[in-house]
C-alpha cells in the first residue's frame, strides 16, 4: 500500500515544533528566544522533518488501513520515499492482511460422541494402579518374569570392540517396561540371580547416535538379583496415605470414583472438542498469513525454552509449523464465529469452570477466591469458556452420534488445538 503525505501538513508541523523549540534552544551569537526561524530551519529543520515524517507514517498507516477496510496481520515493513527538494513525502507499507472468508455450512456434518461410565472394574483397575505406585520389591530365587526388577551389570561390543555407553555396573531394570534396547529385556526373561547371558541385538535404524543406528551389537549381562513386586494391602493404612486419616476404605473408593467420573467427563469433552476443531478446519480452508505462523512458532519455542530452563536450547521452526498453523487457522475461524454470531463469554459458565477446578482442592472456596484475585487467570478461563461455547454452537448445528466407549479406552491423551486459551 502506497501512501502520499501532504507537504503542507508536514511543513505546518515542522514550523510549529521549531517555534516551540526556539524558546529554549541556545545558538551562539543569539540571545535565548531570539534565534531567527531561518537559522533554526537551516540547523534543525531536516532532523525535525524526518521526525515528523516518521510519526505521520504511523498515524497515516492506521488511517489508511481503516479507510481501505483492511485488517493487518502484523506490523508493516515501511519503505520510505522522501525527497525534501521535490517536496515528496510518501512511503510504501508492505504487510499481510487477515484473510476474508465466509464460514461454510455445517448442517450436514456428523461427529461421534463417546458414551461411557466408570464401572467397578475400572475402579478396581485404578486401585491396583495406585497400589503399584507404592509397591516394594522382594528378592526371589526363581527365574525372572515380566514385571520383575533385575539388578544387572553388562558390557557391550560393536564389531568386537567396546563402545561408549555400552557398559554399566549394578543398575536396576524392570522387565517389560521397554526402557532398554529392543530385545534386551526380553532376553533376560527366565534368568536367575548368578546367571550370565549373551544378547545379540541391533540398534534401531532411528537411533539418535549416527555411528550406532542399525548396527549389530553383543551384550554380556550378569544378573545379580531378581526381585518381584509386592503390592501394599488395600487396607486402612493404605487409605490413610491418600488423605483419609480415619482409614475409611468406602469413603476412599467413593472419592476415587468421583475423581474418575470427573476425569471421564473431561476425556469425553476433549474427544468431542477435537472432532469439532477438525471439522472447522476441514470445512473452512483459509490462507494463513505467514507472519502469524511465525509469531505462533515463537510462542511454542518460548514455551520449550521455559520448560527446559533456557540454556541456549533451541529447536528448528519446522518442528512447530504444523501445530502453529493449526492454532492460527482455528483462532481465525473461531474468531469469525464469535463475531458473526455475537457470542459473548458467559460469566456463570466461567464460575462453574472455576468451581469445578477448585473442587479438587482441600478448601474449594479458598481456591475459588484465590483464582479470582489474578486477572490473568480469570482471562485465561474466560477464553477457554468462550471457546467451549463455540464448540456448543457447532454441536447445535451438526449431527452427534453416540458411540459406546470405556474409561480405559478413553485414556489415551488427546492434543486438542486450544486457540484462545
Amino acid at each position: 500500500m502506497t501512501v502520499d503525505l501532504e507537504p503542507e501538513r508536514i511543513d505546518a508541523e515542522v514550523d510549529k515544533r521549531l517555534r516551540e523549540f526556539s524558546r529554549s534552544v541556545r545558538v551562539p551569537g543569539f540571545r535565548p528566544g531570539k534565534v531567527p526561524m531561518k537559522v533554526l530551519r537551516q540547523r534543525y529543520g531536516g532532523q525535525m522533518r524526518r521526525e515528523v515524517f516518521g510519526e505521520l507514517v504511523q498515524t497515516s498507516f492506521s488511517e489508511a488501513v481503516a479507510e481501505e477496510e483492511l485488517r493487518p496481520a502484523g506490523p508493516p515493513r515501511i519503505e520510505a520515499d522522501m525527497d525534501e527538494s521535490a517536496r515528496r513525502y510518501a512511503y510504501t507499507a508492505v504487510f499481510e492482511v487477515l484473510p476474508r472468508f465466509e464460514l461454510s455450512p455445517l448442517e450436514d456434518k456428523t461427529i461421534r460422541q463417546p458414551v461411557a461410565e466408570v464401572t467397578e472394574a475400572d475402579l478396581d483397575t485404578m486401585l491396583t494402579r495406585l497400589r503399584r505406585q507404592q509397591r516394594t520389591w522382594s528378592a526371589v530365587g526363581r527365574p525372572a518374569q515380566v514385571g520383575d526388577r533385575l539388578k544387572i551389570s553388562y558390557s557391550g561390543t560393536l564389531d568386537g570392540e567396546p563402545f561408549e555407553g555400552g557398559s554399566a555396573e549394578d543398575i536396576q531394570i524392570e522387565l517389560g517396561v521397554g526402557r532398554m534396547l529392543p530385545g534386551f529385556e526380553e532376553g533376560l526373561v527366565g534368568a536367575q540371580a548368578g546367571d550370565e547371558r549373551r544378547l545379540d541385538l541391533s540398534f534401531p535404524d532411528q537411533y539418535p547416535s549416527e555411528h550406532l543406528k542399525g548396527k549389530p551389537v553383543a551384550f554380556v549381562v550378569q544378573v545379580s538379583e531378581v526381585a518381584e513386586p509386592m503390592l501394599p494391602e488395600l487396607d486402612a493404612d493404605f487409605v490413610k496415605g491418600f488423605g483419609f486419616p480415619d482409614g475409611d476404605l468406602d469413603k476412599f473408593r467413593l472419592d476415587l470414583r468421583r475423581n474418575m467420573e470427573r476425569e471421564l467427563k473431561e476425556r469425553i469433552h476433549a474427544r468431542v472438542k477435537e472432532q469439532v476443531m477438525d471439522l472447522l478446519l476441514e470445512t473452512n480452508r483459509i490462507d494463513i498469513p505467514e507472519s502469524l505462523i511465525r509469531k505462533e512458532i515463537e510462542v511454542f519455542k518460548q514455551r520449550v525454552r521455559r520448560d527446559v530452563g533456557g540454556g541456549g536450547f533451541e529447536l528448528p521452526d519446522n518442528l512447530f509449523r504444523d501445530q502453529a498453523g493449526r492454532r492460527v487457522a482455528l483462532g481465525l475461524i473461531i474468531g469469525e464465529i464469535i463475531k458473526i454470531n455475537g457470542i459473548e463469554v458467559d460469566p456463570e459458565r466461567v464460575r462453574e469452570a472455576v468451581q469445578d477446578l477448585a473442587s479438587t482442592y482441600e478448601n474449594p472456596q479458598q481456591a475459588v477466591d484465590y483464582f479470582y484475585t489474578d486477572r490473568d487467570r480469570v482471562a485465561s478461563m474466560e477464553a477457554l469458556t468462550l471457546e467451549n461455547q463455540v464448540v456448543d454452537w457447532v454441536l447445535e448445528r451438526i449431527r452427534v452420534v453416540d458411540e459406546p466407549a470405556t474409561f480405559e479406552g478413553l485414556s489415551a491423551p488427546v492434543t486438542s488445538a486450544v486457540t484462545t486459551a
